[in-house]
């Protein structure tokens, strides 16, 4: 008797779906993790390795390194008195400190005092600040500067954090800047882009905020510390803690720092 042929092979679409469907999630279930990952064309898995948080550097250390690197460090704008900075300090606002201090002897020489700021035209000292960007704010901010000055001191930069602050164009750290280089006084630091950027690399602060930075770096150092710790860290934040591409390999403090590439 003749054995009889197959017929042709069923379409894998049309034998038992369910049945196949079923098999096949089988077969999937069935492999490790990482024999799943490797044939779903993802490649072999990647085994995660965890950095070690490092501690942050020791502010003493820091603080004593850096005078020792810097032992001139100082407020870069150029004033002779109290008035003359708080001008100098808005004008810095996006601004360079060198820029400043180029337009800072016409201005002054125009506006010698606060009573002469406050009756200053705008457009006038516009066009003296226009080179520090930001002028036609910056002149609002100024005239009304002197005219509070003028009105509520008798023509006098107050000496206190509250009544800075309540001057147009007066932030915490034009105050900070004017109580602690003009009348020595320390009643914060002074964090701008600089003092920011440094207080994070070398694990002081891990806020944004400067006014947080600020408060954690006054927790770490002395209150007759403050004004120059702002100093110093802005002298070595231009000189070798860069933006974009710190020099770790010139640093002074790359033994220490939790942030250091070498």
């Amino acid at each position: 008797m003749a054995s009889k042929k197959p017929g042709p092979r069923q379409p894998l679409s049309r034998a038992r779906p369910r049945a196949v469907a079923k098999r096949v999630l089988g077969r999937v279930l069935s492999r490790s993790p990482t024999e799943r990952k490797e044939r779903s064309g993802a490649g072999p898995q990647k085994s995660v390795v965890r950095r070690r948080r490092r501690a942050p550097a020791d502010a003493a250390t820091v603080y004593q390194r850096l005078s020792r690197e810097y032992p001139d460090a100082q407020c870069a704008l150029v004033h002779e008195s109290p008035y003359q900075l708080i001008v100098a300090t808005i004008l810095s606002a996006q601004c360079t400190d060198a820029r400043v201090n180029m337009v800072t002897p016409t201005l002054f020489a125009t506006y010698p005092n606060a009573r002469e700021l406050a009756a200053a035209e705008q457009s006038e000292l516009e066009g003296i600040i226009q080179s520090t960007g930001f002028f036609r704010n910056k002149s609002r901010s100024l005239i009304g500067m002197a005219n509070a000055v003028v009105d509520e001191h008798e023509g006098e930069i107050p000496d206190s954090m509250e009544e800075l602050v309540q001057l147009p164009g007066v932030g915490r750290k034009t105050a900070n800047v004017v109580l602690g280089n003009a009348f020595g006084i320390n009643e914060g630091v002074v964090v701008d882009t600089h003092v920011g950027r440094l207080s994070a690399r070398l694990g002081f602060s891990r806020h944004a905020d400067p006014v947080k930075i600020e408060q954690d770096l006054a927790r770490l150092f002395p209150r007759e510390k403050w004004t120059m710790l702002a100093h110093l860290l802005i002298f070595h934040g231009r000189a070798i803690c860069v933006a974009r591409r710190p020099r770790c390999e010139e640093c002074l403090l790359s033994d220490i720092c939790p942030s250091s590439l070498v």
